[in-house]
């Protein structure tokens, strides 16, 4: 089990690496970058890049216990045609108006090159803020098996969290790994992994980084 609170990962004591998937969430140019969306609506890009050590340990923990890899990228279509009068009027609000931010054809929609992404790890695309929202993400993952799921990415408040709920909504195991998380508002990063543990666990559980990669190794020295 994976130490974690309210309760230790997964309730039950039954964590199968053939059942359970990492997702990272958005670890894209246009949220990380000094010059992509992020930055140009006034955040800090910074703590959001201070993950990426943490989640490339996860993710090497995880292939070797023989997770999936989950990635999902925000953005729409080059020619906007996902994207409805409210989204461009936020667009056009925001000054994104002529140019390819959060377009699938920017180079901006790329995750960085910082996390390796491989040919056997999951891809997933998506234009709201929940992964599971007119996607594959579901069909995927029942295909696969995968009935637990481990959160990390950015950002804590708003993708991480929407799809989070999805999860929780649809009866996936889920826990979130904070220091794999970021946002550039501290208190909305702060709250969002407080909501997870609140009502005993409402939204499943939350623990760190080497709680996980501890019990991923003690599995795969068990299964070697």
């Amino acid at each position: 089990m994976i130490k974690a609170i309210p309760f230790d990962f997964p309730y039950d004591g039954r964590l199968v690496p053939q059942h359970t998937a990492l997702l990272v969430i958005d670890l894209q140019e246009d949220f990380l970058s000094p010059t992509g969306y992020f930055a140009r609506k006034g955040y800090d890009p910074t703590p959001l890049r201070a993950i990426l050590p943490a989640v490339n340990r996860l993710i090497e923990a995880a292939r070797a216990t023989g997770l999936t890899i989950v990635h999902t990228r925000q953005g729409y279509r080059a020619d906007m045609a996902d994207m409805t009068p409210y989204e461009k009027w936020r667009r056009k609000r925001a000054g994104l108006d002529g140019t390819d931010i959060l377009l699938r054809s920017s180079p901006g929609f790329q995750i960085v090159a910082d996390i390796e992404v491989r040919p056997e790890d999951v891809v997933v695309d998506k234009t709201c803020n929940g992964a599971f929202t007119y996607t594959d993400l579901e069909l995927v993952l029942r295909a696969r098996g995968i009935t637990h799921l481990l959160f990390t990415g950015c950002t804590t408040d708003v993708c991480v969290h929407t799809t989070l709920r999805e999860a929780c909504d649809r009866n996936f195991q889920c826990l979130t790994i904070a220091d794999a998380c970021a946002s550039g508002d501290q208190k909305a990063h702060d709250a969002a992994l407080h909501m997870v543990t609140v009502e005993d666990g409402v939204f499943g559980a939350l623990t760190n980084s080497e709680a996980v990669i501890t019990a991923l190794s003690r599995l795969a020295n068990a299964a070697n």
